[in-house]
């Protein structure tokens, strides 16, 4: 018989060694895939405070593989910053080991669990509101990259296979168009042509990859602004969050997705698309900071995909929503009616918006670089 949530909670906080004894536990940020728990425990003098994750099996298949990538890139992290004469306890994740030794917490229905230190007096922005923010998370971003660039990323494992494989989401989405099993082509008809247009566009960085120009790279592929946090005292950010997606990858889709999510005017699912325009200061701000934190670890090809990186990924992104518009909505959580739709069109408002200052966007590449 399976148990309820607030007992496998205490099961999970049994099997790690936390400092002092349990206080309580509540739900901790806004995450859509984990469970997420804010862990408080008191030794008599002080509160020591966790954060416990219930691993979300139906999106990462193999937790186990996960956590070992996460192990493994956290380790270097610490041993960069140690080297750096920085403050290992806030600059990296801090991973609990359970008290059999592993990474992660089984518990008796089978859930995976892991654990870490949870890192106080820090701000986690999901939006950008000042271009300074924005920086900050590229300078994050960026000092990920250049601290894990000599790190074998051959070696780790991929959690989500295909993740970001810009051409088979297109045979995937073309796939869609034909079962149209839901009746919404036809309605949608201008956005399907969009998708269409850029299809060569699709191909260009794994064609490079292939070609063995672009180099493989530990990428974190979820760079969206609040998985890195801000220090309250100095206002930098110190501190890269929520690693499960970490695998093999191309840097330049790491600083693409930022750009897509960040480099904007309007919400992601805004229905009014004259609030929705691609800031090309926000742009500017976020690839000054990206690459003074990778200190120059990127390769020329690199340098000069940075561009196609935030199109590609913000036209992947799309054509995802699209995708499951099309098929029903069964992916993307969903709102409202036409909600994947709205998500929809303002990507492809971007990914217009940068077409029209293309050259622009290289040019800040070479005044920063």
């Amino acid at each position: 018989m399976a148990m309820d949530t607030k007992a496998l909670i205490m099961e999970a906080v049994a099997g790690y060694t936390y400092r002092g004894e349990y206080v309580r536990h509540e739900p901790l940020g806004n995450g859509h895939i984990n469970d997420t728990f804010l862990v408080v425990c008191n030794n008599g003098e002080r509160d020591y405070l966790y954060v416990l994750q219930r691993i979300n099996t139906k999106i990462f298949k193999d937790p186990e593989a996960l956590m070992n990538n996460i192990m493994g890139v956290t380790r270097h992290i610490r041993q960069k910053v140690k080297a750096e004469g920085g403050d290992p306890e806030r600059e990296t994740i801090n991973i609990i080991t359970a008290k059999t030794g592993e990474p992660y917490f089984r518990d008796s229905d089978g859930h995976y669990w892991k654990s870490y230190v949870y890192i106080d007096d820090v701000t986690c922005y999901d939006m950008v509101e000042k271009a300074e923010h924005f920086y900050q998370c590229g300078r994050a971003f960026g000092k990920f990259q250049g601290q894990l660039a000599d790190y074998p990323a051959e070696t780790l494992a991929e959690t989500i296979p295909d993740f970001h494989n810009t051409p088979k989401r297109y045979e995937t989405f073309e796939k869609a168009v034909a079962e149209d099993i839901c009746g919404r082509a036809a309605s949608v008809a201008a956005e399907i042509e969009f998708v269409r247009a850029r299809a060569d566009f699709m191909r260009t960085l794994t064609d490079l990859q292939s070609a063995g120009e672009m180099p493989l790279r530990v990428t974190h592929n979820d760079t969206k602004l609040n998985n890195s946090l801000i220090d309250n005292a100095t206002g930098n950010a110190i501190c890269i969050i929520d690693l499960d997606t970490v695998m093999p990858g191309l840097s330049v889709n790491d600083f693409g997705d930022s750009i897509r999510f960040g480099a904007t005017t309007g919400a992601e699912d805004e229905p009014d698309l004259s609030k929705v325009n691609f800031d090309l200061s926000l742009y500017e701000a976020y690839t000054r900071g990206f690459l003074e934190g990778c200190a120059g670890r990127l390769c020329e090809k690199e340098l000069w995909a940075l561009p196609v990186g935030a199109k590609m990924m913000t036209l992947e992104c799309g054509m995802r929503f699209l995708t499951d518009y099309l098929q029903g909505d069964t992916y993307f959580r969903t709102h409202r009616e036409g909600h994947n739709l709205d998500r929809c069109r303002t990507q492809f408002k971007l990914v217009a918006d940068m077409e029209k200052v293309w050259d622009e966007m290289y040019a800040i590449i070479e005044k920063n670089k």
